[in-house]
Formats: structure tokens, sequence, C-alpha cells
């Protein structure tokens, strides 16, 4: 944790340097995506260096506790309490922005909806997900754009793009990522049967332009004529867009706007996205065995929820947790689960890294 906090405040004060940078300055994309960073890393650089000057003053006053002077030993030791005091305070807070990982003062990120095994049931679950949280989004104050989508004729997605931003937006929304399965009796299902289906859910931090710098030679860029469901057109002009990154092989698909410029901006978001969370995903794996920790690993072959719309029961797997408030989770009201999750990731990181001192 603390070699992160480390390049975070080394990534910050690039930036803090960058803001007064006259070339920079004169470029208006490049100064947008500066000041974005910056302020995203503000909060966690500005308590980080709030508690390096607290550990400092604490090694400082701990010598004069050693020192000859008895009246200069007993003022250092009331001010070695207080210092103690308000370095736990400023630890606290670092575990509470940290929890969730590198990313988790991000204040952007693509979530990508996939039906699964169910046929149309799964799709109209996946709808039902992305109404979910495009219902929590609007209760949190966040921004949500829709990016891509690929409807059914009965109302459903076989896959749905969209974006986030707002505070704490990846933070929280992370913990999605993964299996969900739901446990119902289909509108089309006439004996009243319970049918199970899924769908996968993947939320990848959006990373700023000045770190996933692409170049048109990176990739190779499709147009072509976009088409709803049935093969019926959307448009009769080629403006629908494909992506192909050389490097990794990651390929993305954009058809919603009637405007090629518009699909290839929402594109290149995507794909910048997915290349920052395999580059991620890669670093993670180097770092496995660090914490054993199943919450905010990412694995999106995991199984995290079942949603058991008969009993009104949601589980989340991989915390343990049942509750009896499905109608009030797929109407937005998602706190109950995410501060679950974030509280239990930031006990365990608090619980990995042992005792403050030693630290």
């Amino acid at each position: 944790m603390r070699e992160m906090l480390e390049q975070k405040l080394k990534r910050f004060s690039e930036l803090e340097n960058q803001l007064i940078d006259p070339a920079i300055l004169a470029d208006s994309t490049k100064i947008s995506a500066v000041a974005r960073e910056h302020g995203s890393l503000k909060p966690l650089a500005t308590t980080y260096r709030k508690f390096k000057d607290l550990s400092q003053q604490i090694s400082e006053a701990k010598e004069m506790v050693t020192g000859d002077d008895v009246e200069m030993r007993e003022l250092a030791q009331l001010e070695l309490v207080q210092l103690k005091e308000d370095r736990e305070k400023s630890w606290s807070e670092l575990l509470d922005m940290t929890a969730g990982g590198e990313d988790a003062h991000r204040s952007r990120c693509v979530m990508e909806i996939r039906a699964g095994t169910g046929g149309d049931e799964a799709a109209l679950f996946a709808r039902n997900l992305y109404e979910m949280y495009k219902k929590h989004a609007e209760h949190k104050g966040w921004k949500t754009e829709l990016l891509a989508a690929s409807p059914t004729e009965l109302g459903g997605f076989k896959e749905i793009s969209l974006a986030f931003e707002g505070e704490g937006v990846y933070r929280e929304l992370q913990y999605e990522s993964g299996g969900h399965r739901v446990q119902r009796v289909p509108e089309t299902e006439t004996k009243g049967r319970i049918h199970t289906s899924a769908a996968t859910v993947a939320v990848l931090p959006e990373p700023e332009d000045v770190e996933v710098n692409l170049k048109p030679d990176d990739y190779r860029k499709d147009i072509y004529h976009a088409s709803g469901p049935g093969g019926q057109h959307v448009n009769k002009t080629a403006s629908a867009v494909r992506l192909t990154h050389h490097e990794t092989g990651i390929a993305v698909a954009i058809q919603d706007e009637k405007s090629q410029h518009k699909n290839l901006a929402k594109a290149l978001r995507v794909l910048k996205s997915r290349i920052y969370d395999m580059k991620q995903q890669e670093e993670q794996k180097k770092r496995a065995d660090e914490r054993k920790t199943m919450v905010g690993s990412g694995d999106r072959s995991q199984r995290i929820r079942t949603y058991n719309f008969p009993e009104n029961r949601v589980t989340h797997h991989s915390i343990n947790l049942t509750l009896y408030k499905l109608d009030q989770l797929m109407s937005g009201n998602l706190e109950p689960i995410t501060s679950a999750l974030v509280d239990f990731d930031r006990d365990d990181l608090r619980r990995s890294m042992g005792n403050l001192d030693e630290n």
C-alpha cells in the first residue's frame, strides 16, 4: 500500500507541474485531462502528504522524549499523544480512500453488461441490471452516458455499455464485476416454473488520455453500416465504427450514434478503458499472493451475486451477505451492498497492514 501511495503522490506532483506548463496550458484537450486527473487524485495525495508530515513530526517528538531536558521531554510526550491520534485519523482516511485498489479514486468508469446463459430471459435480466445501475447513479448524482447497446426483439439486451462519472464512482461500482445469476418465473412461462439465467458485468476504470495515449497507427479502424435487431438498418450511412488494437487484439464496435465521429470517440473511450484494465489485471496477478480476499479481485468469471425474485432475496457470495430487499435493490438502492463491500475491503486492508508503527 505504501508503494502505491508513493506512486500516486509522485503522479500528483507531476500533474501539479503540468498544470503550470505553458505547452500543456496551450492545449485545451490535454489541460482538461490533466486537470481532471489532478482533481481525482487530490484528496488521496493531500491526505497522504499530511500522513507523512505527521509521521515525521512523531519521529522528531520521539527523539525529544529521550533528551536530557525534563521540561522538553514532558512537552514532547504530550505532543506525541496528539500526533499519534492525528496520524491514526489520517491513516483511517487513507484506508477508506484506497479500499478497492489503486484505481479507487477514479471518478469515471465504463460498465459492460452482457447476457449469459438463459436466452431471452438472460437478455431481459441484462436490461434489468442496466436499469438498476442507472437508477443507482441517479440517486448518487452521477452522470450516466449510454455508449453502445445490442437490443433484442423482446426488449432485452444482448449487451450494453455505459459510462458513469461522479465522486467515488469506480470505488463503488468495481465490486459489480463478475457473474450475476437470477432465479425467477419469466413472463413467458405459462406453468409458473422458476428459471435460472445469468448475465456478466465488467466495470473498467476509465483512464485519462495522458495515461493511455493511442495513436491511429496503434489500431485498425473499420467503418460499416449500422444494423439493428433482425438486420434492419439503423441508418443508411456508413457510421458504425470497429477498432482493433494491434498489440492486444482487443476489438470495440460502436454503432449507436448516427455520426461516425461520435461513434469513433466512444469506441476510443471503451478501447482505452479495456487496454488500461488489461494492464492493471496483469499487474494484479503479479501481486496476487499479497492479498487473498476475493473482494475487488476483478475476476470476471466469478459468480458474485444471486437474485432470487420469489423470495425477494439477494445474496452477495464473496462476503456471504444475504438481504431480503431485492425489490429495493432493483429500484436502484445498492447502498446496503456497496457499503458492506467497501467496509469489508477496508477492514481486510487494515488487517493486512498490521500495526501502524511497524509500517
